[in-house]
């Protein structure tokens, strides 16, 4: 009787050892990070009417405005956003686009706009995002007094690394990404021996600091390592008519 006592307190601390280790499911809320809160910055004013800095002599120019020549559809075939007004405007539910091209480090300027007419909350509101490599999400959120979780606010490294500081401006208003971005390195075996890591100014302000991003962006669960080569910018559908214009880049 009392081996079997023994025996059974056993398997239970075990039992319970096990039940401790076992990882809980994840679901979207378990990335989500509501605390704290980047503080809010006013971003300097436009000195001109124009857009932002054009394009250097050496720059690829990926959207001038006029044209998708430098874009297809991320699922394959001619990107089916919207040409009006010297921008490309997201076609709700017909899906991302990318570049022809692929890049591996780079800078990169880009200007986008979330709607003037304010619809939903929280996620719901100018969502979209620019990947860098089609793969590592910086997002595109309206962000002015819309509460989300800090790390899904614009300016984040999707569900890793909230921004330093909010800089957004009011819907509708024009904003700009200025990207630096060095691809990660992996070895014959698939082992990232250095991480990819990206530096972003929000509207002339910095609010990623040569962060090191993880692994993939997911909408759900952690970070996963995947080796790959070079990739294309993607530019996300997620439903709403969010804008993007004055779009380059520079090789490194």
């Amino acid at each position: 009787m009392k081996k079997l006592f023994i025996l059974a307190a056993c398997l239970f601390v075990s039992y319970s050892v096990q039940a401790q280790l076992q990882p809980k499911k994840m679901t979207p809320e378990s990335s989500e990070i509501w605390d704290p809160v980047p503080r809010k910055v006013t971003p300097g004013p436009a000195n001109a009417s124009v857009s932002g800095f054009t394009a250097p002599s050496d720059a690829i120019v990926l959207f001038d405005g006029s044209n998708l020549n430098e874009w297809m559809a991320s699922n394959g075939g001619d990107a089916p956003w919207m040409v009006s007004d010297g921008a490309m405007t997201v076609a709700p539910r017909k899906g991302g686009i990318q570049t022809k091209r692929e890049f591996g480090d780079y800078q990169l300027h880009i200007e986008w706009r979330t709607p003037a007419e304010v619809k939903g909350n929280g996620q719901g509101r100018g969502n979209s995002g620019v990947f860098m490599q089609g793969i590592y999400e910086l997002q595109v959120l309206d962000s002015y007094e819309n509460p989300t979780y800090s790390n899904g606010q614009a300016g984040s490294i999707y569900k890793q690394s909230m921004p330093l500081v909010n800089v957004s401006k009011k819907p509708g208003e024009w904003q700009v990404y200025d990207v630096i971005y060095t691809a990660p390195r992996f070895n014959k075996d698939g082992l990232m021996l250095i991480p990819p890591y990206i530096t972003v100014l929000h509207n002339g302000v910095l609010i990623q600091n040569h962060t090191q991003i993880q692994g993939t962006t997911a909408f759900v669960g952690r970070p996963v390592v995947k080796p790959h080569g070079r990739g294309p910018i993607m530019l996300q559908d997620h439903g709403n008519p969010t804008s993007f214009r004055n779009i380059w880049i520079r090789e490194l």
